[in-house]
């Protein structure tokens, strides 16, 4: 595994050096099951948004919760190793759980991106909260249209 996957603890630590240095940490997170152009084009625009990207991926329990039985497709393993891979990527972490409103408060990033198929207002309003409560900007960044992962699966078919 990567020395760019971290746990929370060092996340916290990561974040406290990153705010004494005067530097932005920003924080996405998301399944990132099947890596498409999209997803990276959407990554590099959320490490524009500061010093520091951690890109925070769903536990395959999660993900099976949020997408259905038949996914992931990828392991947990091997999402943040891929992920970890990409240049505009600085850490990737990966969290239990449906939502990433406890990694929300134990970090506090400066800001915080999701893709263009949310609002703000449709944004889980846990996860809302807990960035409102830590002054956390929240950028909602540009879709590619056409491009994701369902739209991958379905492209691909049956077996």
């Amino acid at each position: 595994m990567s020395e760019k996957v971290l746990t929370l603890p060092d996340l916290t630590h990561l974040r406290d050096r990153l705010d004494a240095e005067g530097k932005k940490l920003v924080l996405t997170n998301g399944c990132f099951d099947l890596l498409h152009v999209g997803h990276v084009r959407y990554l590099a625009q959320a490490r524009a948004l500061g010093d520091a990207l951690i890109v925070a991926i769903n536990d395959d329990d999660s993900v099976r919760q949020l997408k259905g039985p038949g996914r992931p497709i990828n392991s947990q393993d091997d999402r943040a190793e891929i992920l970890a891979a990409l240049a505009c990527v600085d850490f990737v972490t990966v969290f239990s759980g449906p939502r990433l409103t406890g990694l929300i408060h134990a970090v506090r990033p400066h800001r915080y991106a999701k893709g263009g198929d949310y609002t703000v207002s449709t944004l889980d309003p846990g996860e809302r909260g807990a960035l409102e409560a830590c002054g956390t900007e929240i950028s909602i960044l540009s879709l590619v249209p056409g491009r994701s992962t369902t739209a991958l699966i379905r492209q691909m078919g049956p077996g």
